[in-house]
């Protein structure tokens, strides 16, 4: 394909495309649950949806099987508009699959992984990648070989081309055991990387859960980061730029009907204001938006989401004397 054909692109995600399993009950553990319903899964994956369901162009790099799971996986990402032609679909493995648990808090889940770790660095499009404005991946998809080292090929191709690299550093001790191996290696990977948004929970999990939360941000701009955004639930968010706080964007009171893929939405609404050429405050005000409507219903959001009257009620805010260099800054 001539290179004046490919398809630009706003986001590439590269890492773990899974089957959730996400329980109908609402329940704190897994094993309290009776039915589960099948979705489309892997936190890079579910940014490029919500990214392609804001109007951007989203494509995903991962490996799954060709099997019943594999189809249904591609077609979902079709379905929500997300470019699927950069997946890779081998016979000899299986698709990873996760039994999730539905809650309004932090999720109990179970993985079964097979396919999204065994993407090898050569299954990297080296055509997406330079299409892309953003290169995003996962702890999750960091966690084994050979998908770590297709991490490091997708950011150092990204960083040789100038696009923006972005992280969630979605660390979780049942998905990487060994922690001493995950603090090596998250240093290394974060010398490519422009942008990370860990929660509280992330920042516990890695560092230690007796920090607060500006020596959180101290040490994962340490790590190579100009941008570090850390959400922080009830506490809202604090956005931090160049190893300064930019300011803070408080939690509001929503009816969580459903926590599943809201940080997810978070992460895509940032990353889509910030491609709009939005200031990290401003993104993280849009990004809250967009993870509210996500809590406030269930199940996926609606395709061609309008980002018009998003921006429209940033303006209201900013009317009332919040603007994003006031709301709680600190």
């Amino acid at each position: 394909m001539d290179a004046s054909e490919v398809e630009a692109l706003d986001i590439v995600s590269v890492g773990e495309l899974v089957v959730d399993f996400i329980s109908v009950e609402q329940i704190d553990t897994l094993g309290n649950a009776k039915t589960f319903r099948r979705h489309l899964g892997g936190s890079p994956a579910n940014i490029a949806v919500y990214v392609s369901k804001l109007g951007g162009a989203a494509a995903v790099v991962s490996k799954t099987g060709i099997g019943a799971f594999g189809k249904f996986l591609k077609s979902q990402l079709a379905r929500h508009g997300v470019i699927t032609e950069y997946l890779v679909m081998d016979h000899r493995t299986n698709t990873t699959i996760v039994f999730v648990s539905s809650t309004s808090g932090t999720p109990d889940f179970k993985e079964f992984r097979s396919g999204d770790y065994l993407l090898s660095p050569g299954e990297v499009s080296e055509e997406a990648i330079d299409s892309a404005r953003v290169v995003h991946s996962s702890a999750f998809a960091l966690s084994r070989e050979p998908c770590r080292s297709a991490v490091y090929e997708a950011f150092r191709l990204a960083r040789e081309g100038g696009k923006v690299v972005s992280f969630d550093p979605n660390y979780s001790r049942r998905v990487w055991p060994d922690h001493k191996e995950a603090r090596r290696v998250l240093p290394e990977v974060y010398k490519y990387v422009d942008i990370t948004k860990p929660s509280l929970d992330d920042a516990g999990r890695i560092f230690g859960r007796e920090y607060e939360p500006e020596e959180y941000l101290r040490m994962f701009h340490e790590m190579g980061p100009i941008t570090v955004i850390l959400t922080m639930g009830k506490d809202g968010t604090l956005v931090s730029e160049n190893g300064r706080i930019s300011g803070h964007v408080p939690a509001r009171p929503v009816e969580v009907h459903d926590a599943t893929g809201a940080g997810d939405a978070f992460w895509a609404g940032f990353l889509t204001a910030m491609l709009d050429g939005e200031r990290p405050m401003r993104c993280a005000l849009f990004a809250r938006e967009v993870a509210e409507m996500k809590l406030e219903q269930v199940g996926p959001l609606p395709n061609d989401i309008d980002r018009g009257p998003i921006y429209a009620r940033l303006e209201e805010i900013a009317e009332k004397g919040t603007s994003p260099a006031s709301d709680g800054a600190r």
